[in-house]
């Protein structure tokens, strides 16, 4: 008989407080990703937390002092999935308000971007930021975040609107 299906399993640590995070909308944004690109089977750890965190876990492990929004560690091995983030939960607040979205949606945002890296995506040149920017939207989208990242696309949205 073949083994059952892990799933796609989802941890998520809150370690920052100035954000409410509905679990049950996180879990639905990494199943989603994750069925995407068709991995039926993964475990994700979610860290979040705040700047003076993420700036030790940045030092600890790339070297650099500064705060930034997402780390992704691709623990995977023996044929099993297993990613790491930790999420900058203070920077998606300071973010979420200059662009004037929910702070989960950035939140989402910067999860998303983790995962697509674990999956193979990268933003070193113009075109690779392009492709994996337009696929978190599209993926943010899909879940019901709308477009977090591309604000020139939500600007003219909003137009659209006006004018109609």
């Amino acid at each position: 008989m073949p083994p059952a299906k892990q799933g796609i399993i989802v941890q998520i640590a809150q370690q920052f407080d100035g954000l409410n995070v509905r679990a049950a909308n996180i879990e639905k944004l990494v199943k989603t990703v994750c069925r995407r690109f068709d991995l039926a089977g993964a475990t994700v750890s979610i860290a979040i937390v705040g700047d003076r965190r993420f700036a030790e876990v940045n030092s600890r492990f790339r070297g650099s002092k500064v705060t930034s929004d997402c780390l992704s560690f691709d623990l995977s091995g023996n044929g099993e999935a297993h990613f790491e983030l930790v999420v900058n939960g203070e920077m998606a607040v300071k973010q979420a308000n200059l662009r004037k979205h929910p702070g989960e949606a950035e939140l989402a945002l910067y999860i998303t971007h983790g995962l697509l890296h674990n999956l193979g995506f990268n933003d070193a040149t113009e075109t690779q930021a392009k492709q994996i920017h337009q696929t978190e939207d599209e993926i943010l989208q899909q879940v019901g975040y709308g477009v977090v990242y591309n604000t020139q696309i939500r600007a003219e949205h909003r137009r659209r609107r006006i004018d109609q």
